[in-house]
């Protein structure tokens, strides 16, 4: 077919041959299966068993700190057969490997109609000591949160399998991580008709007070002196991390990462950057991102709302021999890559957003290839466009990810129909089509869009008439406290280095330096409240949260913002001050912005007095201000139970697993509920499967009854836990025997307690609040134990109460001299912190 353009815009007609072939399917499915695979792999050294503070390291831009992480500093020269458990899925397009055991990455992703991996696929597990806690590979897609490279990165993860009356599959994978107790899911789903991997990701908050996070998804992508970076159009300028630097983009023009670029250098090419250097678009307006291989033809791209995914962000070891050299540290056979990353609520690392108590955050990323195109100019999930003018010729090339077989292209000059044409595309046949335009054609006068059959604009592009291309100044470091003048200012920087996780700065330093000038300031006083109460000091932090309420109700009984209330109820509940907690946290409640998290909190309190209709209903207000609550939906559905309305749970709990599979507390309450009439094996199974035998999640989910008082069901489902082990990890025990303590079984408290202390000691590190209180139980019901003082010093050293860990250890050393690693810590703590030497 030949087309004949004629119109003003245009110079004269140009034509263009086009092949109409187009293969339609007509029974497209998607495939996924469990299957063993073997991967040569390098092994690694075993984890440190005593606990590594490392409170000032500097990683990635912000704190380095691995705790309650053990560390891996070894790792093995030779290389092994391997099995691991792999999940795969694949349609007439794609073919996706995911690994559980390594985090849940995406380990292999390949493109059967172009016959490449779109991402890079290394095929040996080849780990360098790059991750926070130690090993780390390259490669595939990795998921960071909740900060970079994810302490968790080499750690197995749950998984599940989801299909959909649709047709598509879901691998679902998820992580209640360690170190902050935040929980995150990924479902990676592929459609019969589509040629992109969805990625629907959920955030969720678990713990009773803000938590920060980033979410970078990490795809790695195979290069040579062929490889260009494509970022949007509208991108000018980028930024090192922490905003310490910048550089004009496509084109640097200054110094950068020490490199001189003045002559004009296009370093998103591959080849152009000789050393270790990230980049990180300051802004823009698009949804996509990605990288091409102009030698083969084929790219990647990465679509997300750009309102919620702004991150976009290249990484490369260097075309040098530093990045030679690390090519060889991280495979055996497959060359060079980039890193080519996707920020969610960020933009640059370090920077974190804030989740707030309980608060659940969802959002959706698409990664496919794409083939023909060269540098792509606008994209959605369905279609994307490359608009180029070289001279006074124009052409447009189109992908799409699904086959349109009457599509619609339309080219409009001024607003005006130039050109239409229906077209078939798909996958497997992109579309090509020049112009020749008039001299001195304006090309931001052209629009293009392309329609599918049924009416709906797949993608669009206009080209930019003007982009704003001032290039933003780099960040500047914190002034001192002392040289800061406003309270305020002191506050936010306080803030900002909370936040961002300094690894240096002290956020106290800020507030305690307000607080000097100004002993009443609500914020301030509410901060250090916070970070005393986070760090497990209940009574130092009430006296913050009063100051701050007196001084916000010194004229108004009613204040504007009830956070203050809502912390001191948890202060006071976590001292057993629960009637005082009661009253502080439903005044909180009277501000919108706390009332899921202090109904809630107010359910439970009810809960433990054993108030279940109360309860109910305050659970069920925390429900309408949060409907995915996954802990608000565990504690109805547990009173709903108790309440003997087993149908309505029943109903409850099957919607609440709808929502979330991982839901443990609902899975466990299904098997209460259903073993009520039987003994449900099924449920139970079920349970321990999802669950992989991981002790930290098992506590998690029995202090999720145990926080409503429920002692009872918290010792049931941690017990689960224990069933046939010898060597259990201490803190379940001692767990146990809280609970047993608050249920008034003393002799079952102490027996559990001499259980605890008889436990390896090895890779104990609390770092759950409620260990707190769990340890200090402890050391009152079995004072000759010398472990419970020593896991408890852990628990405040990592926290930075240097004092309470000193006391603590030397408790533990004086109950039992012989206990090498509490030496070893005291001498740590006593060098560090007080400088003493011998």
């Amino acid at each position: 077919m030949q087309y004949l353009i004629h119109y003003g815009c245009f110079k004269k007609p140009i034509f263009l041959l086009k092949n109409n072939r187009f293969r339609m399917e007509s029974n497209r499915i998607v495939k996924v299966w469990e299957e063993d695979v073997i991967i040569p792999t390098y092994g690694i050294g075993e984890p440190e068993k005593n606990p590594i503070f490392l409170e000032k390291r500097v990683y990635q831009g912000s704190s380095g700190v691995v705790y309650p992480h053990p560390v891996i500093e070894k790792i093995l020269d030779e290389k092994t057969d391997k099995t691991y458990h792999a999940l795969y899925l694949e349609n007439d397009y794609l073919k996706i490997m995911i690994l559980p055991e390594l985090g849940g990455r995406v380990q292999m992703a390949y493109d059967k109609v172009k016959q490449r991996h779109f991402i890079y696929y290394n095929q040996v597990i080849k780990p360098a000591l790059v991750g926070l806690a130690g090993p780390w590979i390259s490669g595939g897609i990795e998921f960071n949160w909740p900060q970079h490279h994810r302490p968790s990165t080499f750690d197995p993860v749950d998984f599940s399998i989801e299909e959909h009356a649709d047709g598509s599959k879901t691998v679902w994978v998820s992580e209640v991580e360690r170190m902050f107790n935040t929980k995150g899911m990924a479902g990676f789903r592929l459609y019969p008709d589509k040629a992109y991997l969805e990625i629907n990701a959920r955030l969720y908050n678990r713990t009773p007070f803000p938590q920060t996070f980033l979410w970078w998804a990490n795809p790695a992508v195979k290069v040579n002196d062929h490889y260009q970076s494509i970022f949007p159009p509208d991108v000018h300028a980028v930024f090192d991390h922490g905003k310490r630097d910048v550089s004009e983009f496509p084109i640097a023009r200054g110094t950068y990462y020490k490199v001189d670029y003045s002559a004009g250098v296009d370093i998103s090419r591959y080849k152009n950057i000789p050393v270790p250097t990230s980049y990180m678009a300051i802004r823009s307006n698009y949804d996509f991102m990605g990288g091409y291989e102009h030698d083969s033809k084929g790219g990647l791209l990465h679509i997300a709302n750009h309102h919620v995914s702004p991150g976009k962000k290249q990484w490369t070891w260097g075309n040098g021999e530093f990045g030679q050299a690390w090519d060889r540290n991280l495979t055996d056979e497959d060359g060079p890559y980039i890193e080519l990353m996707t920020g969610v609520f960020t933009d640059n690392q370090p920077d974190f957003s804030w989740i707030q108590p309980f608060e659940e955050r969802t959002f959706t990323q698409y990664f496919m290839p794409y083939a023909e195109l060269g540098a792509v100019k606008n994209a959605t999930r369905e279609a994307m466009v490359n608009f180029e003018k070289d001279g006074n010729n124009v052409s447009i090339k189109l992908y799409t990810t699904a086959a349109y077989p009457d599509a619609t292209a339309t080219l409009l000059c001024n607003g005006q129909t130039v050109w239409s044409q229906q077209i078939a595309i798909s996958p497997e046949q992109p579309f090509t089509h020049t112009f020749m335009l008039k001299e001195n054609a304006e090309l931001h006068k052209f629009t293009f869009r392309l329609h599918s059959g049924d009416g709906k604009q797949l993608v669009a592009y206009t080209p930019e008439m003007a982009v704003d291309k001032t290039v933003p100044q780099p960040a500047v470091a914190a002034k001192h406290p002392e040289a800061i003048t406003s309270i305020e200012q002191l506050y936010l920087t306080g803030l900002h280095i909370e936040q961002y996780r300094h690894a240096t700065y002290s956020a106290t330093d800020y507030y305690r330096e307000a607080l000097k000038r100004e002993p009443t300031d609500v914020r301030c006083n509410n901060a250090m409240g916070l970070w005393y109460l986070k760090r497990g000091q209940f009574a130092k932090a009430e006296p913050y949260f009063r100051q701050a309420i007196k001084t916000l109700t010194e004229r108004n009984p009613n204040p504007y913002d009830g956070e203050s209330y809502y912390n001191l109820g948890w202060a006071l509940k976590l001292q057993g001050k629960t009637n005082e907690a009661f009253d502080a946290l439903y005044k909180a409640a009277w501000n919108a912005a706390w009332q899921d998290a202090a109904y809630l909190n107010l359910a439970r309190i009810a809960t433990g007095k054993g108030a279940y209709e109360e309860a109910l209903d305050l659970v069920n207000k925390a429900l309408v201000r949060n409907y995915h609550s996954h802990v608000a939906r565990h504690l109805k559905g547990t009173l709903l139970r108790k309440l003997g309305r087993s149908e309505e749970a029943d109903a409850l709990i099957e919607e609440s697993l709808a929502i979330d599979r991982f839901n443990f507390g609902c899975l466990y309450e299904r098997y209460l509920l259903r073993s009520a009439a039987g003994k449900d094996v099924a449920t139970l199974h079920q349970l321990k499967k999802l669950m992989r035998d991981q002790v930290h999640t098992y506590i998690a989910y029995a202090f999720d009854y145990a926080n409503a008082g429920l002692y009872e069901e918290a010792s049931d489902l941690l017990s689960l836990f224990t069933d046939g082990k010898k060597d259990v990890y201490p803190m379940v025990y001692y767990s146990l025997a809280y609970f047993a303590h608050q249920l008034n079984k003393h002799d079952r408290a102490l027996e559990f307690c001499k259980l605890a202390s008889a436990m390896r000691p090895d890779f104990c590190f609390p770092n759950r609040i409620e260990d707190v209180n769990v340890l200090q139980t402890a050391i009152a019901i079995y004072p000759a134990d010398a472990r419970a003082p020593f896991y408890l010093g852990n628990y405040w050293y990592a926290h930075r109460q240097y004092d309470e860990a000193l006391v603590s250890w030397e408790l533990s050393r004086s109950l039992d001299a012989k206990f090498a690693t509490v030496h070893r810590n005291l001498a740590l703590a006593y060098h560090n912190k007080q400088q003493h030497a011998g």
